[in-house]
């Protein structure tokens, strides 16, 4: 007899997860819209299991996913560990970029994403490293949520560069809540302390001990806190990880505004002034290729009076022509020697002819058959042996 199967009822509409802004009371009591996110994003999915969709197969909204606003010095809800930032010197925000481009892509090895003040590092990596290893439990959750080995915590830390961001920077930030870490979306303020990794990414938010990662991606939601003064939802970016490893950041010094060649993974000790600085000053530096054109914007882009058009096709090249073949030559070849015979020996004396009269001796000389007589030749015999004396 087969066993009974139990079937469990599943809610096909899955139900969000309560907002982390709540912890924090947004301005006047009213959310802010974000300007670059849809309200509701339509996921259109008919599964076969019903997963996703109603019960007419029509699409069903996705969850909104909440962005919180995090101001650079503010700890922020459920934080890892207690602040870590070492230098509060804020650097100068890079110019905006021009008019009908949101800067929504930067590479990490941009110079000027990332600022910092020369020989100090942003943070206290030491200190960090400490703080987690230093409660097991928050260092597993701590692991888990940066997708790296528990035990290689603190060494990993110690790889990281202390900077501060130039920008406002969309990722996804982690809190500790109830022994396990709680994603949520979150934009960090310009000169926030983080801790970047070697493909240019930041991985730590030093005011909490947050563990940083990519965000996810654009779902709608709502922004949610107190916004900065500066805050624009069209100038907020995310940074792109590099494709190789890189073995220095090129920022901007907060107190002069200089160029700074920072060695990844260096606590600002070994900070020179680049070997090859980049074309333009740190503050009318924009982030070159991190922006995107604004759909609204119209007119295609017209090449400056100067550029060549390398558009237009190249002028048709003719086929290379066969050079003309000569006519053969009706003289012979004077370098050309005959083929030797093959069955001529030059070594090889003729044969004397039977026919031609033998040769006279000259005067007064006998033959050589007179002068020595032919003798009788003994016999030999057929076997040799040996002589025995």
């Amino acid at each position: 007899m087969r066993s009974p199967l139990r079937r469990t009822r599943r809610n096909p509409t899955p139900t969000p997860a309560p907002p982390p802004g709540d912890a924090i009371a947004p301005r006047d009591g009213v959310r802010l819209a974000g300007a670059a996110f849809a309200s509701v994003l339509l996921l259109a999915g008919c599964s076969s299991g019903g997963t996703g969709a109603g019960s007419a197969g029509r699409p069903v909204a996705a969850p909104a996913q909440d962005v919180l606003l995090q101001a650079a010095a503010a700890p922020g809800p459920d934080p890892f560990t207690a602040s870590t930032v070492r230098n509060t010197a804020r650097p100068s925000d890079p110019p905006r970029p021009p008019e009908g481009q949101r800067a929504r892509e930067v590479t990490g090895s941009t110079p000027g994403l990332y600022g910092g003040t020369r020989a100090v590092g942003s943070c206290d990596v030491e200190r960090q490293a400490s703080l987690l290893t230093g409660d097991p439990k928050k260092a597993r959750a701590f692991a888990e949520a940066a997708g790296i080995p528990e035990a290689g915590v603190a060494d990993w830390l110690r790889g990281l560069t202390p900077v501060a961001l130039r920008v406002d920077t969309r990722v996804t930030g982690h809190g500790y809540r109830g022994g396990r870490a709680a994603a949520h979306q979150a934009v960090l303020q310009t000169g926030t302390a983080v801790l970047v990794d070697q493909y240019g990414s930041p991985r730590v938010r030093c005011a909490g001990g947050n563990p940083l990662r990519a965000p996810a991606a654009d779902r709608g939601g709502v922004y949610v806190g107190v916004p900065w003064d500066a805050f624009d939802p069209d100038h907020v970016v995310v940074v792109r990880p590099t494709g190789t490893v890189v073995t220095s950041l090129v920022i901007v010094n907060a107190t002069d505004r200089s160029w700074i060649e920072r060695r990844t993974g260096s606590d600002g000790e070994e900070d020179r002034k680049p070997a090859v600085e980049p074309s333009c000053d740190p503050d009318a530096c924009t982030l070159d290729g991190s922006g995107t054109p604004d759909p609204d914007a119209s007119g295609p882009a017209v090449p400056a009076p100067s550029t060549p058009d390398r558009s237009a096709p190249p002028e048709p090249v003719p086929p290379p022509q066969d050079p003309p073949v000569p006519d053969a030559p009706t003289d012979p070849d004077p370098y050309t020697e005959p083929a030797p015979d093959p069955y001529t020996d030059p070594d090889t004396e003729p044969l004397p002819d039977p026919s031609a009269e033998p040769p006279v001796p000259p005067d007064g000389e006998l033959p050589p058959e007179e002068l020595f007589p032919p003798e009788p030749v003994p016999d030999q015999p057929d076997t040799f042996e040996a002589f025995e004396g």
